[in-house]
């Protein structure tokens, strides 16, 4: 399959999932299955099908930063890469509003999270942990 239209679905799929998120106080049953499962899991397949079909050429690893540039010069590796940020930074995000709905945290707290975390990750796991930090604190307080 051509690369780059593997990208285009990969990052649709990927938009699909970030979308239930945020429709998820609506639909949480909904949203645990598609955002927190079915995507990522139709992610992990590719991407485990990327890296069987098209095994490392040898060149790269991950002992030092020059090895992974090294690795990810090569487009199969990149996109392998790319389709493991958007399944983990889905489950991330689908842990987010799990976690916040079990908590009680209502959803205004949570919805500035999901866009850090599709953008960048890990800035979007602290923001949410940083909010719970907040929420004990204050119930500590009264």
């Amino acid at each position: 399959m051509n690369l780059e239209i593997l990208f285009s679905m990969a990052g649709i799929l990927s938009m699909v999932g970030w979308v239930v998120l945020l429709a998820s106080p609506l639909i949480p049953d909904w949203s645990d299955r598609i955002s927190g499962y079915i995507i990522p899991l139709m992610l992990s397949l590719a991407y485990v099908a990327l890296i069987t079909l098209y095994p490392s050429d040898g060149r790269g690893g991950f002992g030092s930063l020059s090895d992974v540039i090294a690795l990810f010069s090569n487009p199969n590796a990149m996109m392998a890469g790319w389709i493991h940020y958007l399944a983990f930074d889905l489950l991330i995000g689908a842990w987010i509003c799990r976690t916040a709905r079990r908590d009680g945290v209502r959803f205004w707290f949570v919805a500035p999270c999901l866009p850090l975390t599709f953008l960048f990750g890990p800035a979007g796991f602290v923001a949410f942990s940083l909010v719970g930090i907040w929420r004990k604190a204050a119930a500590s307080q009264t």
